[in-house]
Order: structure tokens, then sequence, then C-alpha cells
């Protein structure tokens, strides 16, 4: 119990820390620009992406392919967590035990978005909802992945998205029938999270053990297009699952070891909520596939974003 209270001490220190930092390097940054004003403005009334190339303007600008960008998760268990053994990098809050640095996890299938939720995806749902996002969410270039969103913002674009494939006789039959048969559109949970970042075989990075800066977007302090660094090598072929922006689960945060039962007890509370991945302006340490991060619900950043799954409604969240 001792251990554990000591995980969970130093997780809220890295975290509470390293928001803070980042926190006054967004607001510096704003006040040279003069975007310092947060207050949420109306939406805009034209699609400022219309015609973006291989994706769909009916389907919210999702991929213009037979799953939509949703890539399958094949059912089945992975190595959770850091062995510092192995990974010399890992923090203590990453470890299940000091006896057992890593757990298994069964996980079953699902489908995640091969890249991080863009700009231009966040902005039709902001459009079609009028939904009270920050200015700055909807600033970026429409291809690149979507910041200044929170938890809340995140679950929200989630619930429309799921509508609108119900309801659109233009959603592909795959997409159609798994949401026919009760499949939702949420957020990952922090196990599918790591399971569809690093396969089966407890590697480092999602590419592999071994530092490559060609495979992620990480200490260059600017967002590079979601999708832009492809990872043929990442055991699922997704892009950004390290650097970039971080990206929300909708766990909340909960000392190791994992339990998927914690994920649907007090969703609806005054959680910290998982984000998993690093950042752009994260160094390397930050941007490994078990790295932890966590947030409250209310918190939006510059270096916070979100990607979605489809999943089996075994706990409704969204």
């Amino acid at each position: 119990m001792r251990l554990l209270a000591v995980f969970v001490a130093a997780a809220l220190i890295f975290v509470g820390v390293w928001l803070d930092y980042r926190s006054q390097v967004a607001r510096a940054a704003s006040a040279a620009s003069g975007t310092g004003n947060t207050e949420t403005a109306p939406a805009p009334s034209a699609d400022p992406a219309p015609g973006l190339p291989g994706h769909r303007a009916d389907l919210g600008h999702l991929p213009d392919d037979s799953l939509l960008g949703f890539v399958e998760i094949p059912a089945g268990p992975f190595l959770m967590g850091s062995d510092p053994g192995i990974d010399t990098l890992a923090y203590d809050v990453e470890q299940w035990s000091a006896g057992q640095p890593q757990g298994t996890v069964d996980v079953p299938a699902f489908f995640i978005g091969r890249s991080e939720v863009t700009v231009a995806q966040f902005g039709a749902f902001v459009r079609a909802t009028g939904h009270a996002a920050d200015p700055q969410a909807l600033a970026g270039p429409p291809l690149h992945p979507v910041a200044f969103v929170s938890w809340p913002d995140a679950l929200a674009y989630c619930r429309w998205l799921e509508e609108l494939l119900r309801d659109s006789p233009a959603t592909p039959p795959e997409v159609s029938s798994l949401l026919a048969e009760g499949w939702r559109v949420t957020l990952p949970s922090e196990a599918q999270w790591e399971k569809a970042a690093r396969g089966d075989d407890g590697r480092i990075f999602p590419w592999g053990n071994e530092l490559r800066r060609d495979r992620a977007n990480f200490a260059t302090g600017r967002p590079a297009p979601a999708g832009e660094l492809a990872c043929p090598e990442c055991p699922y072929g997704l892009s950004d699952m390290s650097g970039n922006v971080w990206e929300w689960t909708r766990s909340p945060w909960q000392p190791y070891p994992y339990d998927e039962a914690d994920d649907r007890e007090g969703i609806e509370g005054d959680a910290l909520w998982v984000m998993r991945g690093g950042s752009f302006s994260d160094p390397v340490r930050n941007v490994r596939v078990a790295i932890r991060g966590a947030a409250g619900p209310d918190v939006r950043r510059e270096f916070i974003g979100f990607r979605v799954v489809i999943a089996r409604d075994r706990a409704r969240t969204g």
C-alpha cells in the first residue's frame, strides 16, 4: 500500500510540474502572438477545408477508405508497463510493482484511428453542433492534429461522430455493421492505447527498442501534420503514437497494476484523466509507449489532442 502511495505521489508531482511548465510556455507564446484570449467564439459558418484530397467531407473529413481511417487491433494479451532493467528511461509510475514491473493484459478486439483527430475533423463537429470550443482549436492547418481540447470536448466529438456514422447512408458497410451491433465511438482506454502503440512484444517505442527521429515528431517545438511521419515498423501501422500531441484516454488516473474495472467506476467524477504518447515539445523519455501523463478534465493546451476508437460497449463512457 505504501509503495502504491509513493507511485501515485510521484505521478502527480510529475504531471503537475510538467503541466505548469507547459502552460507557462503556452501563455508566453500566446502573449507574443497576440492570441492569449482563450474565450470561446462562435463556430465558423463555412467549412474552411471542403475538399481535402483523400478525405470524406460528407463524413466529417475522415479518411476515404473502407474503414474511414480506423485500423483493427486484434484481441489478445500484451505486456503493459515498463521494466527498468530493459527500459532505462522508465518512470516508477510505469511499473506495476517492485517485484513485478510489467503485467499482462488481455484486450478484446477494437478499431483505432490510424491518425490523431485533425483540425478539419474537429471543425466539422463544431460547425455541426455549435459546440463551445476554444477558438485556438480551430486555428491550425486543417490536417494538423487538433489541440486545445479538453476531455469533455473529446468525448463530445466522439458522441457526434458516432451519431453521424450511424445515421449517414454514406457510411461504409463494415463501419455501419459494427455500430449496428452496439459498438461505440469513444476514447481508447489506457490499455487499448498501449496495446495499439506497442503490439504484443513489449517494445519501448512503437517502431522498436531503438530511438529513431524519423518516426516521431518530438523535441521540435511545433506540431506536424497528422500522419506525416509513416511508421511501417509499427505493429499496426499507426502514426504519431509517439509525439505530435499527447492523447486523451477514457481511463481515470490510477496506480498500477492496471484494472479495467477502475475505468468504469466513478467515470463522471472529478478525476485526473490519463494521456498518452508525449508531444512535439517533449524529450525522448516522454515519447516511449509506456509513458503516462494525466490532467484535469477541463485542461486545454497546445500539446493535448486525441484519437478515437470503435469498441464494444463494455462500459458506456461517452
